[in-house]
């Protein structure tokens, strides 16, 4: 996991980067991102083009196509490495519309009410705003 971003009360944001880390996290958090994860890396890797030349050149440019292409993936943590959020949102420089932001928390519950103020360091950090009523995909009675 690669640190992005501090968060209030000592948490921090990371992002999850092999799908070993999503897996951890789906075991963690009790959801699907690991499913989401390898999905979204699936799609990803068909869009890409390899250079011509060298069979053995073939995937040079794989993991940065990914990294520009993915939606990314990312957790929120406290200060003992526990997890209490988990955020996907669009690839950066693509258009904010083409991945709809998804943040939940442990069992895909509203991460909102305990977690909104990391949730909104996190989108000072991506310049968007990571509003309840277009991130949080369930709407629970």
């Amino acid at each position: 996991m690669r640190f992005v971003c501090d968060a209030p009360g000592g948490q921090a944001w990371f992002q999850i980067e092999t799908e070993a880390e999503a897996a951890l996290e789906s075991d963690l958090m009790k959801h699907a991102v690991e499913k989401h994860f390898r999905q979204a890396r699936e799609h990803a890797g068909t869009t890409y083009v390899p250079p011509s030349g060298s069979y053995i050149e073939q995937n040079i440019g794989l993991k940065a196509h990914l990294q520009r292409v993915m939606p990314v993936f990312l957790t929120l943590r406290d200060q003992e490495g526990n997890g209490l959020a988990t955020a996907m949102l669009p690839p950066p420089g693509e258009d904010p519309r083409a991945v709809r932001p998804v943040i939940v928390g442990a069992g895909n519950s509203d991460p909102y009410p305990q977690h909104g103020e990391a949730i909104r360091a996190l989108g000072e950090h991506v310049g968007r705003v990571l509003d309840r009523a277009q991130c949080y995909p369930y709407r629970r009675a």
